[in-house]
């Protein structure tokens, strides 16, 4: 009887323990990873489809349908740079996607965005809580007055992304991102102080 060597026996210990770096345990450290940016970004994700008019488990799905991919992404060895940009991007075109289905399977005219149908906290004294209505109508026209390309720029800014993450989100460039986000804020500012 022959005896094992004892690297056959160090291979068959870390193989047995789940210490090989093969394919299972890239698997599990991929899923860690992506399930740890969901945590991150499902919010801020969220958030931004609703601004699109999506309902919350439209949007929900979309998130699903972007962390997937993700997972997928990763378990090819793509590339991991930007990945909070590139999962906004995912979430964006997904998005696009499901507003072009539902109107061309129900040709109905789009609802309004969340933000209009938030509610708003109630104020102690009615003359304030008016003027705050007010200044918030004013702003809320504006933000919908606004080119859909400059809405998105400002909702993709309020999530956290860089000017550059924003630009590569919608597929233009960083010059246009600075002025599309200059120009809202000015509007949006001036509607603020009426």
């Amino acid at each position: 009887m022959q005896m094992p060597d004892s690297s056959t026996e160090s291979n068959t210990m870390t193989a047995l323990s789940g210490a090989d770096s093969g394919p299972a345990h890239l698997s599990c450290a991929v899923e860690q990873e992506v399930v740890e940016l969901f945590d991150q970004l499902r919010d801020r994700l969220l958030r931004y489809l609703l601004g699109f008019s999506l309902a919350v488990p439209d949007s929900e799905d979309i998130i699903q349908e972007t962390f997937l991919a993700l997972f997928q992404h990763l378990r090819r060895g793509k590339s991991r740079q930007h990945l909070r940009g590139w999962l906004f991007r995912v979430a964006h075109n997904l998005a696009l996607k499901h507003q072009r289905t539902r109107r061309d399977s129900k040709n109905i005219p789009e609802s309004l965005t969340a933000a209009e149908n938030s509610a708003i906290n109630p104020a102690p004294n009615p003359e304030d809580q008016f003027a705050i209505n007010q200044t918030q109508s004013r702003v809320m026209a504006v933000l919908q007055a606004l080119p859909e390309q400059n809405r998105r720029c400002l909702y993709l800014r309020a999530e956290g992304l860089r000017y550059r993450e924003i630009a590569e989100v919608l597929d233009m460039s960083l010059g246009s991102v600075s002025i599309c986000l200059g120009r809202s804020l000015v509007q949006i500012a001036r509607a603020a102080e009426r």
